[in-house]
C-alpha cells in the first residue's frame, strides 16, 4: 500500500488496541495474539508511538500499553507522522526535491488532487473508525463461517464405514491344510 511496513503495523496494532482499550493497559503479547503482527518489530514501533504521545506505557506488573488519548482523537495522519516524520505525503510524486506549484515536476498536476484527497482521508480517519471497521469485519467473517458450516456439514464417515463392513464378505480365519501333493 502507500504506507511503510512500520506504519502499517502501527495502524494495525493501534486499531487492535483501540478495539480493546477501555482505559486499561494491555500487554503486547495479549494484544498481538491472533493478529500475525511481528512482536519485536511492533514493540519498537510502539516505543516510537509512546515518544510521539500517542501511547502510554508502563513497565512491570499491571503494565503494558494504552492509548494516550481517546481513539476518536487519534488520526491515521498522527500515526503516520509519528512513524515517518512530518508531512509524509507532501513529497514529490517522482522524487524531485523542489517540486511545487511554481516549479512542478512532470507528474505534479496529476498527483496534486490525489495528494489532497489522501491527506483528507488521513486527517479525518481515526482509530475509532478503524476499530469499528475491524469489529464489523470480524462479525461478518464469523457469520460467513457459521453459514459455511451449515451449508457444508462435515461428512459422517461412520456411515461409510458401516456400509463398507457390510459389503465385505466374511473371511474364514481357520487354517486350511495345504493340498496333498505339495510338500511342506
Amino acid at each position: 500500500m502507500i504506507f511503510s511496513h512500520a506504519t502499517e503495523y502501527a495502524i494495525r496494532g493501534l486499531s487492535e488496541l483501540a478495539g480493546r482499550a477501555r482505559g486499561g493497559m494491555f500487554m503486547l503479547d495479549d494484544l498481538i495474539a491472533g493478529t500475525m503482527l511481528p512482536r519485536d518489530f511492533l514493540a519498537k514501533i510502539f516505543q516510537r508511538l509512546v515518544r510521539a504521545g500517542i501511547l502510554n506505557s508502563c513497565k512491570g506488573r499491571g503494565g503494558g500499553f494504552s492509548l494516550a488519548r481517546a481513539p476518536h482523537e487519534i488520526t491515521i495522519m498522527n500515526v503516520m507522522e509519528a512513524i515517518e516524520g512530518p508531512q509524509p505525503v507532501d513529497g514529490c510524486a517522482v522524487g524531485m526535491g523542489r517540486c511545487s506549484d511554481g516549479m512542478p515536476c512532470p507528474q505534479h498536476h496529476l498527483y496534486k488532487p490525489l495528494r489532497l484527497r489522501l491527506k483528507e482521508y488521513l486527517t479525518t480517519t481515526t482509530l475509532a473508525d478503524l476499530s469499528a471497521s475491524l469489529k464489523s469485519k470480524a462479525q461478518l467473517r464469523s457469520i460467513q463461517l457459521e453459514q459455511y458450516e451449515i451449508d457444508n456439514p462435515p461428512p459422517d464417515y461412520s456411515l461409510d464405514f458401516a456400509r463398507d463392513e457390510a459389503s465385505v464378505p466374511a473371511t474364514d480365519t481357520t487354517e486350511t491344510p495345504p493340498p496333498a501333493n505339495e510338500q511342506v
